[in-house]
């Protein structure tokens, strides 16, 4: 299938591995170029060479914390610069601070929703602008499974995640008109370095290694595995693509049948 996204610009944030790096990979496949970023230097120009060496497509890596309104506003005018607008925009950032209700400062509260929600704030009003110009765009967020489904020991995500989705719908239902697509996609336990440092964390919680938490959790998942980052990269393609252009305000599970509810 022709997804429709040759020489489309898309940016794609902390993308210098996990579910970011899948994302971008996806798209470099389908033709786009690509504007990746994340806090290291280093980390981000190794994974652009490596996508685009995969993709032979244009890959910028640039320096930015999504954390920070400063950078968000850098790198959509080094895009805007460069190429002249943004026609993708995937939001993608590491996940808030884990710890419980006692435990956890007012300034980690600050920290997760300035990291979780306010860049995906800034980052859509930084790029909104130029798709509302050119009448075609797509703004995805990734986000989590406890968006939908609260997991006790990710206080932070389960209480400001769900906020996204809402965001998203009002969004979509504000600029489906302008030919602008609004989606979320919430991925179950995929095996990232995220998930390996829960999965250290939650293990030794429970005197058990890594790899036999690992394995419970799998067990747990009706697919009967955990899931892999290009397996959430197809799903970005997809959305960011013409062929989705119907598709609009949804919040996407990603997660093998992970999750209990009717959604």
């Amino acid at each position: 299938m022709n997804l429709g996204l040759k020489n489309k610009i898309a940016i794609v944030t902390a993308a210098s591995q996990g579910l970011g790096k899948a994302s971008a990979l996806a798209l470099a496949q389908e033709g786009a170029t690509v504007v990746i970023c994340s806090r290291r230097q280093k980390e981000i120009t190794e994974t652009a060479n490596e996508i685009q060496k995969a993709t032979n497509a244009t890959v910028i890596p640039l320096v930015a914390d999504v954390a920070k309104p400063e950078d968000i506003e850098r790198l959509a005018a080094e895009t805007k610069q460069r190429f002249g607008t943004v026609h993708v925009l995937v939001n993608n950032a590491g996940g808030p601070p884990t710890g419980d209700i006692l435990s956890l400062k007012d300034e980690d509260w600050q920290k997760g929703h300035d990291l979780t929600l306010m860049s995906m704030v800034r980052l859509t009003r930084a790029v909104l602008p130029m798709m509302i110009q050119q009448r075609w765009g797509r703004i995805i967020t990734i986000t989590s499974i406890a968006a939908k489904q609260p997991i006790n020991e990710l206080l932070l995500s389960s209480a400001i995640r769900p906020g996204i989705l809402g965001l998203t719908k009002v969004l979509a239902n504000q600029y489906a008109k302008d030919n602008i697509t609004v989606n979320t996609v919430c991925p179950g336990n995929v095996l990232t370095k995220r998930q390996e440092e829960l999965a250290t964390s939650r293990a030794a919680a429970k005197n058990i290694s890594m790899e036999q938490y690992l394995k419970e959790t799998a067990g747990a998942i009706p697919a009967g595995r955990l899931g892999r980052p290009e397996e959430i990269g197809n799903v970005i393609a997809f959305l960011a693509s013409e062929q989705a252009s119907y598709v609009n305000g949804v919040n996407m599970l990603v997660d093998g049948s992970a999750a209990k509810g009717i959604h």
